[in-house]
């Protein structure tokens, strides 16, 4: 199954794969530059991302209308299912309806 881009409808490889149902963002952490753990960060449920396709520590691609951004994944059980909790993606506000993909490293794009 390959993904097409725009109404050409050419290939475009690297990007992302796997199946991505969206989600709600049910909070958002913001750090300050002297905290020890900062940068962009993704809480998932375990079953919510073995849906994605997507395991702890893998980085992947927070969607929406308004922005695109990589961060690293990190799983937790507490969250209620279909909910995130982002920490450092710029423009991140709670309640919005994002997609979480799986960033495709092991494909090469085509000469």
């Amino acid at each position: 199954m390959s993904q097409k881009d725009g109404p050409t409808g050419t290939r475009k490889l690297g990007v992302f794969s796997g199946f991505a149902p969206p989600l709600q963002v049910v909070g958002f952490i913001a750090t300050r530059a002297s905290d020890a753990e900062r940068g962009p960060l993704v809480r998932m449920r375990p079953d919510d991302a073995l849906v994605r396709l997507v395991t702890e520590g893998e980085l992947v691609r927070v969607v929406s209308e308004r922005r695109s951004e990589l961060a690293v994944l990190e799983l937790d059980e507490t969250l209620p299912r279909g909910g995130i909790v982002l920490r450092d993606v710029a423009g991140a506000s709670p309640s919005e309806i994002v997609r979480i993909l799986r960033v495709d490293t092991d494909s090469r794009p085509r000469a």
